[in-house]
């Protein structure tokens, strides 16, 4: 790569998630973050192109990459794109997906409690006002992982106006058994008001190929008020959905033993 590829490359990735320079040669630029800890190496092919590495502490990144961009996957965390426009595409998608998955979003939740906590005067510090706190926080960071995750559209329908979408947990935020899984972008969905609603109270699901899954109790004209069909089904679903959902879906049936059927 010649100088100005170089600098195009550099300028590329600031404005795109990975604003530091770690080192830059003709074989190869090393590009990082202060806000997230995932690396990317990217070397010139002989058509102009990229061939970008991902060195990640994600165990989901580089799949979600693969998921979202299968016609610029190699094999072993290594992508192939055509041009500038492809690079920043990929490199914005990853510096986002590096800020949302576990575990990057309980360490951001971490440090805002303790930044939160540390403001407020002693004498109100106490058990159930530390517990508000940290629900707070922690709700705000998951629906922004989920904001993340989703690309700011409902997971079903694509909608995409966030003041009508909710971040929906599978695993209810009370029973869930460290802020990890609370905050876990695969702990739900991100879903428009209607589908939350019912979702939350275990009244509609997903199967393990992510096809909505109907309560029995719900009566066939609500669901056509509720603009719901069953012909409905996530956009995608990640392997790490799987046991969230097989939660959510052996709770739905305990709720369907307890009400009636329409």
């Amino acid at each position: 790569m010649d100088s100005l590829k170089i600098a195009l490359l550099e300028k590329t990735g600031h404005d795109h998630g990975f604003e530091h320079v770690l080192s830059a040669n003709p074989q190869a630029v090393c590009l990082a973050s202060a806000r997230h800890p995932t690396r990317v190496t990217v070397t010139g092919t002989a058509d102009d192109g990229y061939q970008v590495y991902f060195e990640t502490t994600s165990a989901s990144l580089t799949g979600e990459l693969a998921r979202g961009f299968p016609q610029w996957t190699l094999a072993n965390n290594y992508f192939l794109v055509s041009g500038n426009a492809e690079l920043a595409t990929l490199l914005q998608r990853a510096a986002d997906l590096s800020r949302a998955l576990p575990n990057e979003a309980a360490l951001s939740y971490e440090d805002a409690v303790k930044e939160e906590l540390i403001a407020l005067p002693p004498e109100t510090l106490h058990t159930e006002v530390e517990r508000i706190v940290r629900q707070r926080i922690g709700q705000q960071k998951f629906r922004e992982a989920m904001l993340t995750y989703w690309g700011g559209a409902c997971a079903v329908t694509g909608l995409a106006l966030p003041d009508v979408l909710r971040a929906s947990h599978a695993k209810p935020w009370a029973e869930c058994e460290s802020d990890a899984e609370r905050l876990d972008v695969f702990n739900g969905f991100l879903l428009t008001a209607n589908l939350d609603a019912l979702f939350d109270r275990f009244l509609i699901s997903f199967d393990a190929q992510g096809r909505l899954l109907l309560s029995p109790v719900l009566a066939t004209a609500d669901l056509r008020l509720l603009g719901i069909s069953p012909e409905l089904r996530l956009r995608w679903l990640a392997p790490e959905h799987q046991s969230y959902l097989q939660f959510h879906r052996a709770r739905m049936r305990e709720t369907t033993l307890t009400q009636p059927i329409q």
